[in-house]
C-alpha cells in the first residue's frame, strides 16, 4: 500500500510539472488571442483585480459626487459691458488678468468696441467674473457649466489600461519564440501606441477645458448722440453752389467725351463716305461697271437676232 501511494504521488508531481511547463509556454498565445478577440478585455479584467487599478468610473454625476470623485466641469461665460473709456478699461482689464493668472487667446479691435476671448484658471473663475462688474454697466450675461466627469474618468481609465497592456506586450516581446510571434507582438504594440496617443490627446484637450474656463468678453464704448439742427441760409447757399459745381463738372465731362470720342468718329465716317460715295466713289464706279457689262451683253444678243 505504501508503495502504491508513493507511485501515485510521484505521478501527480510529474503531471503537475508538465502542466506548469505547458501553461508557461502557451501563456503568450492564450493572452494574445484573448486580447485580439476582445480588444484588451482580458487586461482590463486584470487591472480591475489589481490593487493599483484606477477607480471605477461612476455611472452618473450624482454617483460621482456620492463616491467622493472630483466633478469635472467645463465652464464658459459670455458677457457684454458698456464702458465710458475704452482705453482706460482695457488697461484695467490687463491688470486684472495678471492678478488672476488669465490670458487672452483671441481679441478683436473695432472703432468703438473691443472683443476678447479669455482663458482663466477654473479656481479663479467666480472671483474673476465678480471683478468685472466694476468696469462698466452690464448689458448681457450668460454662463454654462458642462459636466464631463464621466467622460473624463472614462478616458483616464482607458488610457491607464492601454498603457498597462502596452507594458505587458513589451515584456512578451523578449520572450517570443519565433519570428511570427515577434511580428504579431510588434504589430499589437504599434496599435496600442496609436490608441494611447489618440486617447491621450483627447484627455489632454478635455483636461485643458476643465482646468481653464472660457470667458467671451465684449466692451462697448459710450454712445455718441448727434443732435439734429435745421440747415441755415449759409448751408442752403452752399448746397446751391455745390449743386452748380456738380452740374458744371458733368458738362465738362460730356464735352471732353465728345472731343475725345466724337471727333475721331466723325472723321472716320467722313473718310468712308469720301472713299465710297464721294470724289473717289468706289461703290459708284463698281455700280457703273456692273451696269455697263450688263448693257453690253444685252446689245450683243439683239445684234445677233
Amino acid at each position: 500500500m505504501k508503495k502504491n501511494r508513493w507511485i501515485a504521488v510521484t505521478l501527480l508531481v510529474i503531471l503537475g510539472m508538465a502542466f506548469v511547463s505547458c501553461g508557461g509556454k502557451g501563456s503568450y498565445e492564450s493572452f494574445a488571442a484573448a486580447d485580439m478577440a476582445s480588444g484588451g478585455s482580458a487586461q482590463m479584467s486584470r487591472n480591475a483585480a489589481a490593487p493599483e487599478a484606477s477607480p471605477e468610473v461612476p455611472q452618473s454625476a450624482e454617483a460621482a459626487t456620492a463616491a467622493g470623485v472630483e466633478r469635472k466641469l467645463v465652464r464658459q461665460a459670455t458677457i457684454r459691458y458698456r464702458v465710458q473709456d475704452l482705453d482706460e478699461t482695457v488697461q484695467s482689464l490687463t491688470d486684472t488678468l495678471k492678478q488672476y493668472g488669465a490670458y487672452i487667446s483671441y481679441s478683436t479691435v473695432y472703432e468703438n468696441s473691443r472683443s476678447y476671448t479669455i482663458r482663466i484658471p477654473s479656481a479663479s473663475y467666480g472671483d474673476f467674473l465678480s471683478s468685472l462688474d466694476s468696469i462698466g454697466r452690464p448689458l448681457y450675461r450668460t454662463e454654462t457649466a458642462e459636466d464631463v466627469t464621466l467622460r473624463y474618468y472614462d478616458l483616464e481609465g482607458r488610457l491607464e489600461t492601454k498603457r498597462e497592456l502596452l507594458r505587458t506586450f513589451q515584456g512578451y516581446l523578449g520572450k517570443a519564440a519565433n519570428i511570427e510571434e515577434i511580428l504579431s507582438v510588434e504589430k499589437r504594440i504599434a496599435e496600442l501606441q496609436n490608441e494611447i496617443d489618440w486617447v491621450g490627446t483627447e484627455l489632454k484637450g478635455l483636461s485643458d477645458l476643465v482646468d481653464y474656463a472660457t470667458v467671451n468678453l465684449e466692451l462697448l464704448g459710450p454712445v455718441t448722440a448727434v443732435s439734429y439742427s435745421k440747415p441755415t441760409l449759409g448751408d442752403r447757399i452752399g448746397d446751391i453752389f455745390r449743386s452748380f459745381g456738380d452740374f458744371s463738372a458733368t458738362v465738362v465731362v460730356v464735352l471732353i467725351g465728345i472731343v475725345v470720342y466724337g471727333i475721331p468718329i466723325v472723321l472716320l465716317l467722313s473718310l468712308f463716305y469720301w472713299l465710297l460715295f464721294g470724289k473717289i466713289g468706289l461703290l459708284k464706279k463698281l455700280w457703273r461697271l456692273a451696269k455697263g457689262k450688263g448693257g453690253s451683253k444685252t446689245g450683243g444678243k439683239k445684234s445677233a437676232e
